[in-house]
């Protein structure tokens, strides 16, 4: 690779843009998601009142691989529970606690970071009165309704021929059994049931055994998945549970004395289970004994991965993804906020500010690897892949300590006509990286992932305004270094944060000190509404204090190259003895200037 003088560099700059094709950002009917570059579609079913809500959590496009199979996952959300307590957050002060104890959609993204097999799509359904058994006594043609609903949503689906899933917690496990009862026979579409904890409706009147027999008997990829406990005795507030022939201990039993009538059941001790294996393995019971006598309903899903484990027996992922039993294997992929809701100040109970300040940074894991050594481990991989590997390494923590210690910036703007206020906001010393202080990497990311790490940190990503007062600021500023070869490799990634490193050492600089002019930083504008599905970059200051690089949007967001930096900046600011969020600050039209040279940004993320 070769280095150009910076004044060729800087003509280069202006007239040798790559030209890029415009993307379709979302499916039809979908909207891009502001966690872990998702798109959703929310959508209301009509079948009378009660009726009943769904959310579609699908990658994003730049995610879904046409040559690979898919896989759409309908999870029945519990009595009591909504949708997004289903999905799952993180928790901040005041929260109600049922965002914290499913977890659904973290887990299915841990499946998906480590399933490159599929393309997985989640659904989690909610009845409007938030219990499936009701509204399927509410409801005559209940069974009817329930196929014609996952029928609609796989319509708007645009994958070819997904396998179906279907999976439940509580009395979401009514909703498969309304599914079941449909028809003579379990579609030959599906291929895996799940009941976690949620096979109360069983009933051998119903021929929900004979049908599922049936379904496993010819299909040797086909897979039942039943978690159940001992709650025969479980009591709440002094009071019983279950009555005396109810509860999901009785169902399993009943259950495995039908499959008995059908060949051996092999039994067997696991994670803390008894573990029945009927079928020729087809069948997969697991009751927990509760020597204890306590209630394991809702801890089996949630802090034992029991949704992942389930998806996972018996694929390729089986020991990839964690350990069944805990401790919880996703927390990586917990999103900042309730799924289809902006973070604003309190709602839900509380705000998350509590939980998303930089303070909500994981501990570097033990088992961390340096910089180098990771960059050099994912070197093969495509760009998707690599920028996968890279945010899952940053949000699980392994990020050098010196990036920790945030550095104040001042600014200031003029608010009406004759009035000034100044603010000062907090800054990342330097640009994401992973690793040690010893041995860390520079790393360039997609939007997608600087939003979603900016979102799990409690952080914010910058507008032009503030990375000019950035770089005005910084007690480091190092001029350009640019590359010309294989800029979006991962080999240019190393070579060019090799460079900094060098120029670093040879100013005397120290680590932690807030440094600027090493790369092109990753901002939030108004462009971007002009021209949605593109990354916004801006910066490369020269010791002049002019950018090489205005604001620019011609790039794809999925497009990536080794002068890109993302640099996070703390969420809330104190304004007047206020604590505002900087997109509030953004949104309102007399705060804006204190950030924004191009006027109010009411949508500052990706």
């Amino acid at each position: 690779m070769s280095r150009f003088p910076l004044g060729v560099v800087w003509l280069l700059t202006l007239c040798c843009w790559t030209c890029v094709v415009e993307a379709q950002d979302t499916w039809p009917g979908f909207t891009a998601s502001p966690h872990f570059g998702e798109q959703g579609r929310e959508m209301k079913i009509d079948v009378g009142d009660p009726g009943m809500r769904l959310r579609i959590l699908a990658p994003g496009i730049d995610k879904i691989d046409p040559d690979r199979p898919s896989r759409v996952i309908f999870f029945a959300t519990p009595n009591g529970n909504t949708v997004e307590q289903t999905l799952g957050c993180r928790m901040a002060e005041g929260m109600d606690w049922h965002f914290d104890i499913q977890h659904i959609a973290a887990q299915h993204r841990k499946l998906q970071a480590v399933n490159t097999r599929e393309n997985l799509v989640l659904v989690c359904l909610q009845s409007d009165i938030r219990s499936w058994p009701t509204w399927r006594r509410k409801h005559d043609n209940n069974a009817e309704l329930i196929r014609k609903t996952v029928d609609e949503v796989l319509s708007v689906i645009p994958l070819e021929n997904p396998k179906v899933t279907l999976a439940s917690h509580s009395g979401g496990g009514s909703f498969m059994f309304g599914f079941i009862n449909g028809s003579d026979e379990v579609p030959e579409w599906v291929d895996r049931l799940i009941f976690l904890d949620s096979n109360y409706g069983y009933d051998d009147a119903d021929k929900h055994g004979d049908k599922l027999i049936a379904w496993l008997d010819n299909v040797a990829e086909r897979r039942l998945i039943v978690m159940a406990y001992d709650d025969r005795e479980i009591t709440y507030k002094g009071k019983k549970v279950v009555s005396d022939t109810g509860g999901t201990y009785r169902a399993t039993h009943r259950m495995l004395d039908r499959f008995k009538q059908s060949g051996e059941i092999i039994e067997s001790e696991g994670h803390g289970f008894h573990i029945f294996d009927a079928l020729n393995g087809r069948a997969r019971l697991l009751i927990h004994p509760n020597p204890d006598n306590i209630i394991l309903h809702t801890r089996m899903v949630g802090e034992m991965n029991g949704h992942l484990y389930a998806m996972a027996i018996d694929t390729p992922e089986q020991e990839q993804w964690g350990t069944f039993g805990g401790p919880r294997a996703y927390m990586d992929w917990v999103q900042s906020h309730p799924e289809g809701h902006s973070p604003e100040p309190d709602e839900f109970g509380g705000a998350d500010e509590t939980a998303n300040t930089p303070d909500a940074i994981p501990d570097r894991p033990a088992d961390a690897l340096g910089g180098r050594k990771f960059m050099l481990s994912i070197a093969d991989l495509s760009s998707d892949d690599r920028d996968a590997a890279i945010r899952a390494e940053l949000l699980r923590g392994n990020i050098p300590d010196f990036l920790r210690g945030f550095v104040s910036v001042h600014t200031r703007a003029k608010i009406g006509d004759d009035s000034e206020l100044s603010v000062v906001f907090e800054v990342m010393p330097d640009y994401l990286a992973v690793g040690s202080n010893e041995d860390f990497v520079r790393v360039p990311v997609t939007p997608m992932t600087a939003q979603a790490v900016a979102d799990a940190f409690g952080c914010v990503l910058p507008t032009r305004m503030m990375v000019n007062d950035i770089y005005t600021q910084a007690v480091v500023k190092l001029p350009p270094l640019p590359l010309t070869e294989e800029r979006t490799s991962t080999t240019s990634f190393l070579q060019h944060h090799g460079l900094i490193e060098w120029q670093r050492q040879q100013a005397g600089a120290e680590l932690g000190q807030l440094t600027a002019g090493i790369k092109k930083d990753l901002v939030v504008t108004n462009k971007l509404k002009e021209k949605p599905n593109r990354v916004a970059i801006y910066g490369w200051h020269l010791v002049t204090g002019k950018p090489i690089q205005p604001v620019y949007v011609g790039h794809v967001d999925t497009y990536v190259d080794y002068s890109h930096g993302a640099r996070l900046v703390r969420k809330t600011v104190d304004v007047a003895g206020k604590t505002r969020t900087v997109a509030e600050i953004l949104a309102d039209p007399d705060t804006a200037p204190l950030f924004s040279d191009e006027g109010v940004i009411s949508k500052p993320i990706y």
